[in-house]
């Protein structure tokens, strides 16, 4: 892999996780409004969770939909051009119930700064969801010293 590059230019990014509790897909401009309401919904179980430790994400006043939207496309377009991989984290009925963040990290002793949330109304797959990113990662990415802060 090239200094420079997130992840090898011949590797293909997996666009999915399932397990038997939610399941994973790049998050895009189509999840806005259920992904809008799932972290505003949850905005202290979100800044309480590992691995957000500057306290400033999610805002505490919220978001507007079109704010939401142009960070899902910046997202997207991440994901597209190989710098960041965001999924979108989806029970059974397909609703949005977190996200998972992998983007590069500025520390140098690891390659991947790995991120994830759940609602607080499904606070119980918070561990299931980072050990489920922890195996995948394992098997299906290549960095080999992910930050996961402390998960």
């Amino acid at each position: 892999m090239a200094p420079h590059e997130f992840v090898p230019a011949d590797f293909d990014p997996p666009t999915a996780l399932a397990t038997r509790q939610f399941r994973l897909e790049p998050l895009g401009p189509q999840h806005n409004e259920a992904d809008l309401r799932a972290w505003t919904s949850s905005i202290a179980h979100i800044r309480a969770t590992p691995g957000y430790p500057d306290g400033s994400w999610p805002p505490e006043q919220g978001t507007s939909p079109e704010e939401n939207l142009a960070d899902l496309t910046r997202h997207a377009a991440d994901f597209v051009a190989r710098r960041g991989f965001t999924f979108t984290v989806l029970d059974p009925d397909d609703d949005v119930i977190g996200c998972v963040y992998l983007y590069p990290c500025a520390s140098p002793e690891h390659d991947v700064e790995v991120q994830s949330w759940v609602r607080q109304d499904r606070a119980e797959l918070d561990e299931p969801l980072a050990q489920a990113v922890a195996d995948w990662l394992v098997v299906a990415w290549p960095w080999e010293n992910p930050d996961r802060h402390g998960r």
